[in-house]
């Protein structure tokens, strides 16, 4: 396994992240934990998850499936570095969601309950809360990582403004303020190019990319059975919008001798933004697949080629759309 720093911060993370979203709803506890104790096998020492997945309201399933894991000892939980997340609904009460101080509290010690464990390595914030002031956000954080309940704080889907609000605004508190970002980045979604990665460059944000492969979208799309969630009526219609796009890509991965999803996770792998793309696997074979991916080396001439059949905005703003 590579590793590298987690921002600006002197932590060193796994290159890619293990992502727990199908813990629970499309992988049992069983299925879950074995997944999690290969991963640490292959080196993997970066799992994230949230409060809502399990996506049932206010029961946190998912991040009960890791704590049992991290009962079982074994030195499990000295060897990751755990991130959850924060803001979405977790109960009817209209305190029950978003960022404030109150529900920040609450929630941090509910995730601490299921999770098993007496503190969060990066608590992220999963939304932009436009009703909320930063600073009752970060005295609510600070109060945390005083407590020693958590100790770096992330966003997720996040403007390059947000970014730098939370930033200014953490500095005028001589407090550390966001160490990452966690947003959605592929070759088919490319928009954070103009705004999140100069900010989380400028910051010193680890940059973590959720949905590499798009939804399945560049994992072979086209020649692979339209089932599951590739039987979504949004999945078809994404393929057919996308339908010759991706046959050029998928024969230029065949070329390479390359899966198209390890191509789509070097793809992001050789941008020095990132720090880990998040994976997603429901099966040790797709564990181990993905890994391969690291191995990878894309020339200059297939980074042109992947941006000639995936172009982005253009590049960084405000260069793309002005003079």
């Amino acid at each position: 396994m590579k590793y590298t720093n987690l921002g600006r911060t002197g932590l060193k993370v796994s290159r890619v992240c293990l992502g727990t979203m199908n813990f629970g709803p499309l992988s049992d506890e069983v299925t879950s934990h074995t997944l999690m104790d290969k991963a640490l096998e292959y080196g993997i020492n970066f799992i994230d998850t949230a409060n809502v997945y399990g996506w049932k309201i206010g029961e946190g399933f998912t991040e009960q499936i890791i704590g049992r894991w991290l009962a079982q000892g074994a030195g499990r939980r000295a060897r990751i570095f755990l991130a959850t997340k924060v803001y979405g609904k977790m109960g009817d009460d209209p305190n029950a969601r978003r960022l404030s101080a109150y529900h920040i509290r609450q929630a941090c010690e509910d995730s601490l309950r299921r999770l098993q464990t007496d503190h969060i390595d990066l608590y992220q914030m999963h939304h932009i809360d436009r009703e909320t002031p930063w600073e009752e956000i970060w005295q609510a954080m600070e109060q945390l990582v005083n407590q020693g309940k958590i100790l770096y704080v992330g966003s997720s889907n996040f403007a390059g403004w947000h970014i730098a609000n939370a930033q200014c605004a953490a500095h005028q508190r001589n407090f550390m303020g966001l160490v990452s970002e966690q947003s959605l980045y592929n070759l088919n979604n490319r928009m954070i190019e103009l705004e999140v990665i100069p900010a989380c460059r400028s910051y010193g944000l680890g940059l973590i990319p959720y949905s590499p492969l798009d939804g399945g979208l560049l994992g072979g799309a086209t020649e692979q059975p339209v089932e599951g969630r590739r039987a979504s009526d949004r999945f078809k219609r994404d393929l057919e919008k996308h339908k010759s796009q991706l046959r050029t890509y998928e024969t230029f991965c065949e070329e390479l001798g390359e899966t198209p999803a390890n191509v789509a996770l070097a793809w992001l792998l050789h941008n020095p933004a990132v720090t880990a793309p998040i994976i997603g696997p429901r099966t040790i074979e797709q564990l181990e697949q993905s890994l391969k991916s690291l191995e990878i080396v894309l020339s200059d001439e297939h980074m042109v080629k992947l941006n000639d059949i995936w172009p982005g905005p253009g590049g960084e703003a405000p260069e793309a759309y002005a003079w």
